[in-house]
Order: structure tokens, then sequence, then C-alpha cells
């Protein structure tokens, strides 16, 4: 994007203020050091100017204007992101929806909200909950992430086994195109005739425009949930636990599963033994449904964990008590955090009935790498978070950490998995999508990026390879040794 070299920054904020109010516009470097990164604190890039609309007719007429001066842009929600999708590597406007915050419309009768970009996860749920309704997707950040942030990402959570990722539960999209266009994807029913480009721009990063109105499926609450923690000697005898549930048809809202490691930081930092300390492994199962159906649910599971080997299994059926439960599965990743400065969060799918020869090839390579690697993941559907823990003062730290992040990925394709569940590909692993499609297939995804942004002004450099970006990316995966066990499929 040559042009944006010659960008008069100054000129352009004088424009933006001329219709924007003077709060909108963020120049100082000071501010603008807020935004120098994402979720991926390891890369950090402080965009040249900032914009914080509030209306669908600014998010337009910014966009309108960027047109006209050929300003490349990027899109920000929270921040919460884990893929570098955020980033301003190169100079370009940074155009922040956190200030959309606004819940346009609620209609119960048809199961269905409306909402700006900037309100965050929770809240969704939190508008609807007096009437016995709730939004089932459910990042792990679902308290700081935005709903616009989610559909960029395509955002999963614990619930996405059973009720699926931020896809499944969008129905309409107001958009503004790269040219300040805006138009409508998908529509009010769960299906419309024709083109599915609402579900194109799902999942697309901000390659393709700027979400600034979505309608969301709501579900009612059920009737009865119940939650399940099984602690086993063996991460192998947990794996087997969950292949056993899901063979068995039973269909769990969620299934979570932490490593020792993660077991023993989150009793720490909670000051209890929320887990057994000498468990390998625990596994949550959170069921609901009809009464009838989660008691029975029930105590299929719990039969099943007994005989996939889980020593001991708590049950939890009120409020409060699955709360607990639930409580060191949410505080994971901050209680990871306490134990070294800096943490790399990555984000690999495998199949299920891989995931027991996985983890202990993860384990392999963290000890090849030197650098340790805590594990809690959607044990359900196979979406593996492997957590690299490191110190950042560390010389030469940040390419080990690299190189054991792309190694674990790299044996996730190997074994018929995925580079990402729900994280996105952003900058971070950009360099790694031609493992998964050959150059037909990522020669079309562009077509279709070019068909909404002909000018690739929207994110640039982000989500695809880039010649010059990924050329040492593939060298090293030429290079990266899997362990001897691993049976690629």
């Amino acid at each position: 994007m040559g042009a944006a070299t010659a960008i008069d920054w100054r000129a352009l904020e004088q424009q933006l203020r001329a219709f924007l109010p003077a709060k909108a516009v963020v120049s100082k470097a000071q501010e603008l050091l807020s935004y120098n990164c994402d979720g991926l604190t390891m890369e950090r890039h402080q965009p040249p100017l900032a914009v914080l609309p509030e209306s669908t007719a600014d998010v337009a007429a910014i966009l309108k204007l960027c047109q006209q001066l050929g300003v490349p842009f990027v899109a920000r929600g929270s921040g919460t992101g884990l893929s570098g999708g955020a980033l301003v590597e190169q100079p370009a406007l940074l155009v922040i929806t956190s200030r959309m915050r606004q819940v346009l419309s609620v209609d119960l009768a048809n199961q269905r909200i409306t909402v700006q970009p900037g309100v965050i996860n929770s809240w969704v749920t939190r508008a609807v909950s007096g009437d016995g309704f709730y939004f089932a997707p459910d990042p792990s950040s679902q308290v700081a992430c935005s709903v616009g942030g989610n559909v960029a990402e395509n955002s999963g959570g614990v619930h996405c086994l059973k009720y699926g990722v931020t896809s499944n539960h969008v129905l309409e999209l107001e958009v503004v195109l790269p040219d300040g266009t805006i138009t409508t994807l998908g529509g009010p029913l769960a299906e419309m005739p024709g083109l599915d480009l609402r579900g194109v721009f799902i999942g697309s990063e901000g390659t393709l425009g700027i979400a600034t109105s979505i309608t969301l499926r709501i579900l009612r609450q059920p009737e009865a949930v119940a939650v399940l923690l099984a602690d086993f000697g063996s991460m192998e005898a947990a794996g087997e636990a969950v292949r056993a549930v899901t063979a068995a048809g039973l269909l769990p809202a969620g299934m979570e599963i932490m490593d020792n490691f993660t077991i023993r930081a989150v009793d720490s930092m909670l000051d209890q033994e929320l887990y057994p300390v000498d468990a390998a492994a625990a596994l949550l199962i959170e069921l609901d449904g009809s009464g009838p159906e989660v008691e029975i649910a029930m105590q299929l599971c719990d039969g099943l964990c007994r005989q996939a080997g889980a020593r001991q299994v708590q049950k939890a059926t009120s409020a409060e008590d699955r709360a607990r439960l639930w409580l060191g599965r949410k505080s994971a990743i901050s209680a990871l955090g306490r134990l070294y400065p800096n943490y790399y969060l990555q984000d690999g799918v495998v199949p299920r009935s891989s995931l027991p020869m996985v983890l202990a090839a993860i384990d392999q390579l963290s000890q090849k790498h030197q650098l340790p690697v805590a594990n809690v993941f959607h044990a359900g559907d196979g979406n593996l978070h492997p957590l690299i823990l490191y110190n950042g003062a560390e010389l030469g730290v940040k390419d080990r950490v690299k190189a054991l992040g792309a190694a674990i990925l790299r044996l996730c394709v190997d074994v018929g998995g995925s580079i990402s569940g729900e994280h996105g590909v952003g900058s971070d692993k950009r360099c790694f999508l031609d493992w998964m499609f050959d150059a037909a297939d990522l020669e079309t995804m562009q077509l279709v990026r070019k068909a909404f942004d002909p000018e690739q002004r929207a994110n640039p450099g982000k989500l695809f390879p880039t010649p010059v970006g990924c050329a040492e990316a593939h060298r090293r995966s030429q290079h990266l040794e899997l362990p001897p066990e691993v049976v690629v499929i």
C-alpha cells in the first residue's frame, strides 16, 4: 500500500474534525499508545491516527473520506483479540467502535436483539435475562470483548459445542463497505434466499468492511443446568472420558479440560482447592435442558467418567455451586499470567480422538524448546488453547516462543485439524494459512475480498500470506521436527 506513506496525517485529522466531535479524534502520541496492540501483546505498532465513531453515519463518513484520499483503515473493537487482527502494522487510520454501545431494539417474540458493534458480549444476556433469554456465544473474555469483534473473528466459547459459534447466532448485519456505502447482509429470518453474504462477512477479520448494527438470535434459558467436575490421574483418561460421552450420543453444552499446571495455578491464585492439586487433568461437563433430561444425562456422564478412570466426580445443580466449579476455568488465563511476565496463547483444533496423543506431543515440544506450556481447552470440539509462558526480557526468547507456537499449529494441521478455532488468523497466523489451503483456494478467497474491497484498504496485510512477511516463516516451517509419535493423517 505504497500510497499510505504519502498520506498527510495532519490534513486528514483536520478533515475528520470537520464533521466529528473533538473527543472522537485521537492524535496525541501518548493517547495512541493505548491502541498499539490487542490481546497479542508480543507485537506492538502505534497507529498514526484514530477515530471513535458513535453511529453508522459517522463510520460511513469516515470511510468515504478514506476512499477519497486512498487511506487504509483498521477496525478495532475492545482490543481483546489474540491474533493481532487489530494491529496497525502499516500506516492506516484506526477506526475504534467501542463507543457504539447501544442496544438498538429487542424483539422477544421473535427471539432477536439488535445491537451496535461496541456492545459487550455479556451485556446482551444482561439485556434479556430478566425475560428468560440469553445469548449463547460466550468467549472467555465475554465481560470485555465486543459483539463487533466476535463477528469479525467468529468467536466461540465454552458453549459452542452444543450451540455453535458466533455465525450460528447472527441473523442480519448492517455493514459499511470500504468505499463508505451502507448495505445489509442477511435478514431477519434464520434462512434467507440468495448467496449467504452474511456468512462470508462473519469471520472475515475486518477485511471486508465494518459492521455497525448486528441482529442476534437469543435463546430461552434452559429449565435445568448441571455441572460435573471429574478429575483424572492422566490426561489420556480425561480424553477417553470426552470420547466416551460424545460416543454415547450425549451433547453437553460444554466440556472443558485443564491440565495439572493450570489446576495448581488456579488454586494458588484463588487460595482455595477448587480442583485436586494432584490431578493430572480436570474435566468440566455442563449439561442443560429439561429437568428429567439433565438428570439422566448427569447419571450417564458420571458413569462414563468413572469408567474412563475418574478418581472422583463432583456434581452441582444450584447456580451458586455451578459458579464455584466454573470459577477456576474462568480464572485460568489470569492465574497462569501471574506465574510469568508474558504469555502467548495459541488456538489450534484437532479431532477429539487425537487429543491424548497431541497433548503428549505438545509436552515434548515444550521440553525441546525449554518453554513451559499450560493446557486449558474446549475438549468437546478439540479446540486447544496451549499457553506458552515466558519472560519477554530474556534475550531471543520471542523467536523461541514463535517457533514453539508454529510447531504446535503444524502438529494440529498434520493430524487433520486447523490453525484456528475461534481466535482468527490476523497477523499472527497468516503465514500458516497455506498449510491448510492451496494456491487456488487462497486466490479464490482474495477474489471475494476484492469484490468487497477492490483496493484492499480494509485491514491491509491481515489474514492472507504476504510474500515478504511470510518468507522467514516458511523457511522455519520446513525444519519443524515433530515428535515421532505423531501419525500424520
